[in-house]
């Protein structure tokens, strides 16, 4: 037992600061809106009909969906006590604080197919940790691989965050 908490504990924490560091960066987008004051912000309606647009597969809903999957995969690596359900509810519960802020704090609406749409997104992410858990034949070694991954991926995050919110990249956001 002490050998597993001792190969447990170096990438635990590597984990664990990789998944506060996503979390910081997804407040930033998600509730800061990147610093950014965005006409819409002033939309304070609800919409708790889901997927009430015609068309289902929206950039929006691909967009929530794939925001969502780092903390799903992030859950399945630091939650492995928990059992599916409870990492699930962990993450719906997530998407639920950031559409409730966003309606709170007047920079967005409350939509349930966000909810949704994150949800999914955390689902897909618990999946393919446990896909991944299952390709190495082991848990610690799933854990080390998604981390060599999450470093250089949270670093590009940050520096594509810093670039868009400095107007450096072709792309605009306002």
């Amino acid at each position: 037992m002490k050998e597993l908490s001792k190969d447990l504990n170096g990438p635990n924490k590597w984990t664990t600061a990789l998944f506060v560091i996503y979390l910081i960066a997804l407040v930033w987008i998600l509730l800061l809106k990147l610093g950014v004051q965005f006409s819409y912000m002033e939309n304070r309606n609800t919409n708790f009909i889901p997927f009430n647009e015609p068309i289902f597969l929206t950039a929006e809903n691909m967009l929530n969906a794939l925001i969502f999957v780092p903390p799903g995969i992030y859950a399945g690596v630091l939650f492995s006590r928990w059992i599916f359900g409870k990492k699930l509810c962990f993450l719906f519960l997530l998407s639920f604080l950031v559409e409730g802020l966003q309606y709170i704090l007047r920079i967005g609406a409350f939509d349930v197919t966000d909810l949704i749409t994150n949800t999914l997104g955390g689902l897909i992410g618990l999946l393919v940790f446990s896909g991944l858990e299952k390709v190495c034949q082991n848990r610690i070694r799933a854990q080390k691989f998604i981390n060599i991954l999450a470093v250089p991926a949270t670093a590009l995050l940050i520096l594509i965050l810093v670039l868009l919110k400095m107007n450096l990249l072709p792309v605009r956001y306002q």
